[in-house]
């Protein structure tokens, strides 16, 4: 039977269904093998609203909603402003600066796709009038975005969280850390590209200037406080989180900024709308799609077939990540958590190794595997923005991926990185 699903749903990618499609099929296959016939087949859409039922979910529209309203509105220009006023004029600084206000955007949207948009289109044509080469510039926006990923809000982390019946909370706490980490060694990777290839400094800004774009960027900061701290704090959950988040984007665009109109709220809506249903038929659709496989017990298959019930946990640790990087090469990350963290699990719970962790790294290959050739999707995202040929656009993605891996394999190696500030947050 998992052949029989698996072939089918191959065929669906290559012929350029939309991946709800095959999941959907390779669900349906599984039920009726497994109870002989269409008779069943209620049972697999109370499955699937079963997936989509669990109240950590409403916090995904929540973060995309305030993620669009940002994207349209001034908040991501003020950050960006920010942070060239204090680190553009030093060698790579403007870089540096693309990264860090990825790093920033994508912790105030939790959006990979959002980030390449607000980020990338202002700096994009300032770092090539700088004179960086468009493929490293791509390459840069492309991978400082995935750091949305581990940077809270991080939506693929609800969906782990979800999923694995992990605490979103800690999740979100451990996720700075490795993100933080990763910022440093793009920003070194930054300064050694800008010496090799001669590329000149801006114009260093006055004291005053930096005073004048804090205070303009001190709004947008409030969203990290407010998400962090809120959690932190146990004054909210992340769900919550989320909902202030959107009122918190509202009062500042519409309100305080002005950069919007009434009538951009139903675009706003319209746009969340889109994308918050193609996410929740995704959900549901892995959701009946991971029960059949796990009736069907082939994750134990699979587990039995490579041995890795006799693997120790590091070795664990790095199957996973080859799982996952590989998968988001392919196929879109949402569907591959909903996939494949329901058949890791029995084997990360019977190693004893603690689910925050794997879900931290599950989110970071995650992120590497979105801006990985041949699908990432966070590739097709700048293709599509920045109107530049596939080649060029992966041409510079070589040196990130390889930044990313390394950060992987100290995560393993060293999982404090990942586990230090949720011990203190949560006094574990």
């Amino acid at each position: 039977m998992g052949w029989i699903m698996l072939a089918a749903m191959i065929i669906l990618l290559l012929l350029g269904f939309p991946m709800m499609i095959p999941l959907l099929l390779g669900a349906a296959i599984g039920f009726y093998e497994i109870f002989s016939g269409f008779s069943k087949m209620d049972f697999m859409v109370q499955q699937m609203m079963a997936g989509i039922r669990p109240a950590s979910l409403i916090a995904v529209p929540m973060f995309i909603l305030a993620a669009d309203i940002m994207t349209r509105g001034e908040s991501a220009n003020r950050l960006i402003d920010m942070v060239m006023k204090f680190i553009g004029h030093v060698k790579g600084g403007l870089a540096i600066s693309t990264a860090t206000a990825c790093t920033l955007f994508g912790a105030v949207s939790g959006s990979t796709q959002a980030t390449v948009v607000a980020v990338g289109t202002p700096l994009r044509p300032r770092m090539l009038k700088a004179g960086y080469k468009d493929s490293f510039v791509l390459a840069l926006i492309v991978n400082a975005s995935d750091i949305a990923f581990l940077i809270p809000p991080s939506i693929g982390m609800i969906i782990y969280g979800v999923v694995s019946k992990t605490s979103i909370a800690e999740l979100f706490i451990a996720g700075i850390g490795p993100g933080i980490l990763i910022l440093c060694f793009f920003a070194i990777y930054s300064v050694i590209y800008a010496h090799i290839h001669k590329v000149p400094t801006e114009p260093k800004a006055t004291w005053p200037e930096r005073f004048i774009a804090v205070k303009q960027a001190l709004w947008p900061l409030g969203f990290p406080v407010i998400i962090v701290g809120g959690i932190y704090t146990g004054i909210f959950s992340p769900t919550e989180a989320a909902a202030i988040c959107v009122a918190y984007a509202f009062i500042l665009e519409f309100i305080v900024f002005k950069t919007l109109s009434l009538s951009d709220i139903y675009k706003t809506a319209q746009s969340t709308g889109l994308i918050t249903a193609v996410v929740f038929i995704l959900v549901g659709a892995g959701a009946a799609f991971s029960y059949v496989i796990s009736l069907a017990q082939i994750p134990q298959a699979i587990m039995a077939g490579i041995g890795i019930a006799d693997m120790g946990p590091i070795a664990i640790l790095v199957t996973i990540s080859i799982a996952f990087f590989i998968g988001c090469m392919f196929v879109d990350p949402i569907v591959v958590i909903l996939i494949l963290v329901p058949i890791f699990a029995p084997v990360v719970n019977a190693a004893g190794l603690d689910p925050v962790l794997v879900g931290v790294i599950i989110t970071l290959q995650v992120a590497i595997g979105s801006a990985t050739p041949p699908f990432g999707c966070d590739i097709f995202t700048a293709i599509a923005v920045f109107k530049r040929p596939y080649i060029e656009v992966i041409r510079g993605t070589p040196p990130f991926i390889f930044i990313l891996l390394a950060t992987s394999a100290l995560l393993i190696i060293f999982p404090q990185i990942a586990l230090f500030l949720r011990d203190i947050a949560f006094d574990k």
